[in-house]
């Protein structure tokens, strides 16, 4: 397909702007033909912020999806839509890409998949850290053999909370921090052992009283847990929304010859101290005054924009996209999520009966 990818963007928020910010630097393979948000103010602004121009703007997603002609369907909805959005965009013969988490079930996510698989359309699943370089460059190292053996992992994505209010629910959430935030980390080291693992222990915070701080949450707002590969390695995974001073994204991979430390968030090459504060620092940030690390280039560095020209390519080839970036991967994701929730609920370890 040599003509650019016709996007039908649906949702014009905060996940948006991440998603179309990737597109604006790839311009000459892509274009939105259309937005839906019922806030038509949101949809003027992102439109203006990255000189989007010849679109359709649309309130209603199933209005869109039955008429608009596209090659893509881009869901930035809340995860609650995920399954709506994506089922009628299936069912009208168009390849989806879909953020996190693919569903807020396993039973609506396996829908989607089979439905995929029924209408020979692709899934593509939003996981940003594998569009990292920082990433990228250190699955290179460990490729060449640079920290011998790998046998230990450890991952967390952490802030203070959601902006979201459908976080606070688990119906239309999911759950708590760790499928809202730990599903990172979970899709990023099932990608790195192509989804083959044998047993999960986990614990949570448990929602609601028992919440470290956000006792109106539905769910957990702290969660981790230690998953065990065919192959032997571990790896320990964290989410919560009790870190303050911004998101955490951290990474280390242990080794038998050495190791590995990557920080997504807080590597700027940039060292500031401002007494009246800055326009903005890094995400999730609650003040910007006194010494900070200004993120340069967020969005590259934390990985969407490679993420998303790599599923423009292969959507262009009408090709699957690499491991971790598939509805199969998204599926396993939340099926990990909940069964890490399943683990904390009734104190067991669970092993992988999966095929």
């Amino acid at each position: 397909m040599d003509k650019k990818l016709r996007v039908l963007l649906v949702g014009a928020a905060f996940s948006a702007d991440l998603h179309v910010d990737a597109y604006s630097r790839i311009w000459d393979q892509v274009e939105i033909v259309a937005i839906v948000d019922k806030n038509q103010q949101r949809i003027e602004d992102l439109a203006q912020r990255y000189r989007i121009t010849g679109y359709q703007a649309y309130d209603d997603y199933t209005k869109a999806i039955a008429e608009v002609e596209c090659d893509l369907v881009d869901i930035c909805m809340p995860n609650f839509l995920h399954f709506d959005v994506g089922m009628k965009a299936l069912e009208r013969g168009h390849d989806i890409l879909c953020e996190k988490p693919l569903a807020t079930t396993v039973e609506d996510a396996q829908t989607l998949v089979d439905t995929a698989q029924k209408h020979n359309k692709h899934i593509y699943y939003a996981e940003d850290w594998l569009g990292s370089p920082a990433v990228n460059k250190a699955l290179a190292i460990i490729e060449q053999g640079g920290i011998g053996d790998v046998l230990y992992i450890r991952a967390r994505e952490c802030h203070s909370g959601s902006h979201s209010p459908f976080a606070r629910t688990i119906e239309y959430c999911g759950g708590g921090c760790m499928v809202h935030l730990g599903i990172h980390p979970i899709c990023f080291v099932l990608a790195l052992k192509n989804n083959r693992w044998k047993e999960l222990v986990a614990l949570t915070s448990g929602g609601k009283e028992q919440n470290l701080i956000h006792k109106q949450m539905e769910g957990e707002d702290w969660a981790g847990a230690l998953i065990r590969f065919e192959d032997g390695t571990t790896a320990c995974l964290e989410a919560n929304y009790v870190t303050t001073g911004g998101m955490e994204d951290v990474i280390d991979f242990y080794g038998t010859k050495g190791c590995l430390h990557l920080d997504l968030t807080f590597s700027s090459a940039i060292r500031a101290f401002s007494v009246s504060g800055l326009d903005y620092t890094v995400e999730k940030a609650e003040v910007t005054n006194g010494w900070s690390h200004p993120a340069v280039d967020e969005k590259y560095n934390l990985g969407y924009v490679g993420e998303i020209a790599h599923i423009i390519d292969c959507a262009k080839k009408g090709i699957d996209a690499k491991v971790g970036l598939r509805g199969v991967d998204g599926l396993e994701a939340i099926r990990v999520a909940n069964l890490i929730y399943k683990s904390a609920r009734e104190g067991i370890r669970i092993t992988n009966t999966k095929g």
